[in-house]
Formats: C-alpha cells, structure tokens, sequence
C-alpha cells in the first residue's frame, strides 16, 4: 500500500491533471457504481451509461476545474493560519461548490439527453438538500485538507471522500421523487 501511495504521490508531482483526472474519473464512477449497488439494490440492472456518464463528468470536467481551482484558492493568504484556512474552505464551500453543484446537475442532464429544462428541474427539486449535505460533509474536511494536507494531495483527499459522496450525488441525481426522499434515505446512509 505504501508502494501504490508513493507511485501516486510521483503521478500526482510529474503530471498532476492527467493523474486527478484518472483518479476522479475512477473514483466517480465508483462511487455510481456503490450508489447503484449498495443504496439502489438494482444488481443485474446496473446502469452502465449512467456509470460512464458519471466517470467521465468527473475526469473531464471536475478534476481539471478543481485542480485548477485549487491553485488559486492556495493563494489566500493571511498571516494566520486559521484565519486562512477559514478564508480557503469559505471560497471553497460558498462561492465554488454551488457553481459545481450546478454544473453537475445541468452536465447529467444534458448527458442524459434531457435538456436544460431536466437541469432547471433538477436544480430546482435538489440543489438545496444536496447543498446542505455538502456542507455537512466537506466543510470539516476541506478544514482539515486546507490545514495540513499538501497542495498536490488534495484532490486525492477530496476523491477518496468522495467515493462516498460521488455515490450521494448518483443517487440522488438518479431520483425522481421529491427532495424530502432524498433527504430521508440520505439520513439512514449518512
């Protein structure tokens, strides 16, 4: 394990978007794949475009944007530690992962050859329950990932939460019932 770490970690030095990009892209997919199997029970009836649709959505377009995004956001700067971890998780939480969230939403239903009204809906009925999710869920690790965890393996420690988050937001992407549905299973999961 130590080995796959270090190989990793070199990845991540030499070509950091092509490796986040194939980390995500697997851990998305992953996650669809858990979110199918292990919260829908669907078995044989697993949805292999919605596990493609969801991979290539996070190795094409939220890797490259995050690793991007998060040299930026390692530029806030305050003579605090705190006060710039704070600073960090803020723009993270409050400015860029709402415009993610949209863009997710609005990328799987255009993926799914749905349309912009599909996203207007979707955004609508589960923006807000996912958001708050997401802030129950990211706010205290990207406090401890802005805190200790060098630049080039943050996106390995936003993937690997992710694997469960990714499954979250498959599921609940997936459904097609109200946003109290979604909250309640979310809660037995979460």
């Amino acid at each position: 394990m130590a080995n796959l770490l270090r190989a990793y970690n070199s990845a991540l030095m030499r070509r950091p978007y092509a490796t986040g990009m194939a980390s995500a892209a697997f851990l998305f997919g992953a996650g669809d794949v858990l979110a199918q199997q292990g919260i829908e029970k669907r078995g044989a009836d697993h949805d292999y475009m919605r596990t493609l649709r969801l991979a290539g959505y996070g190795g094409l377009i939220f890797a490259p944007l995050i690793t991007r995004v998060y040299g930026g956001i390692e530029r806030i700067r305050f003579q605090s530690k705190v006060a710039t971890t704070v600073a960090r998780v803020g723009v993270d939480q409050f400015v860029l992962t709402p415009c993610v969230l949209t863009l997710f939403f609005t990328c799987q239903s255009l993926l799914e050859g749905k349309g912009f009204s599909e996203a207007r809906n979707r955004i609508e009925n589960k923006w807000w329950p996912t958001i708050q999710k997401n802030w129950g869920t990211w706010i205290p690790v990207q406090l401890i990932n802005f805190s200790v965890v060098p630049l080039h393996l943050r996106l390995l420690v936003v993937n690997v939460v992710s694997l469960f988050w990714n499954a979250y937001l498959s599921y609940a992407n997936a459904q097609g019932g109200p946003k109290d549905q979604i909250k309640e299973v979310m809660g037995e999961v979460a």
